[in-house]
């Protein structure tokens, strides 16, 4: 039985440790600021008890503590361990988590979730890039998450759903842009009906929910879309709509702070 440690448990470490469990994983979970044991989870309260024996560290423990929880844990995983970093961040971040994980000889993996883990759990898409990038997309494929393999070193996934935040977090910017000109005009459900149409089957879920994620989520998505920006002036290409995405959902967390 493959042996899982998650780390962080908030509400992505939960699912994915209930997830992998119910797949035939041996599952363990740490975080010391959340109790979810009630929800069925075997958590232990030190790290070196979550990591004593295991395969494979999931680090769920957002892009502000992944370092220092990769410090903290690195040194206690045991000998042919895999660090999988599941973290929103940019390449140059998870390349030197992956210097760090090499200097205590353990290959970190660079893992981009590419959906909301609410919906599927799990079973998320995931991308994969690093050294033991195929080796952990044989162990997750095999506890039933798909994931997809990037070439080159980690860092290399983290650019690609950074690449796809431009559009995604962009396409939530412009319907929240055009549903309070709707609402100045007093033509809101109108329009967002229009661009519904224009988006296909399935258009009416995905304003609603690119409408409501972005308002729950707004301080998350405004760090993960200043890590889009970085990223594209490291590339030296324009910007000027992220920029605009990045003035919503920063009002929004002000809002809702």
């Amino acid at each position: 039985m493959t042996a899982v440690t998650v780390l962080g448990l908030g509400e992505a470490g939960r699912l994915y440790a209930l997830g992998l469990a119910a797949a035939g994983a041996d599952v363990r979970g740490y975080d010391p600021f959340t109790d979810a044991r009630g929800a069925g989870i075997c958590q232990f309260d030190s790290p070196a008890q979550a990591l004593a024996g295991t395969d494979l560290a999931i680090s769920l423990v957002g892009a502000a503590a992944a370092r220092s929880v990769a410090e903290q844990v690195l040194p206690l995983l045991p000998p042919g361990a895999v660090f999988a970093d599941f973290n929103t961040s940019g390449p140059e971040s998870k390349a030197e988590l992956a210097d760090l994980a090499a200097g205590f000889g353990i290959p970190l993996v660079d893992v981009a979730v590419m959906a909301p883990v609410p919906r599927a759990g799990s079973r998320t898409p995931l991308l994969a890039s690093g050294t033991a990038a195929d080796g952990f997309a044989a162990l997750m494929t095999g506890l039933g998450a798909p994931v997809e393999t990037v070439p080159g070193a980690a860092g290399a996934a983290a650019g690609r759903k950074l690449l796809r935040s431009v559009f995604m977090k962009g396409l939530a910017g412009l319907v929240l842009e055009c549903q309070a000109a709707g609402q100045a005009a007093g033509s809101e459900e109108w329009l967002l009906a229009e661009i519904a149409g224009e988006l296909g089957p399935g258009g009416a879920e995905l304003v609603a929910r690119l409408l409501q994620g972005s308002h729950t989520h707004a301080v998350r998505r405004a760090h993960e879309v200043e890590d889009s920006l970085a990223y594209l002036g490291s590339l030296s290409t324009p910007a000027w709509m992220t920029e605009g995405t990045l003035h919503w959902l920063s009002a929004l967390a002000a809002e809702h702070a």
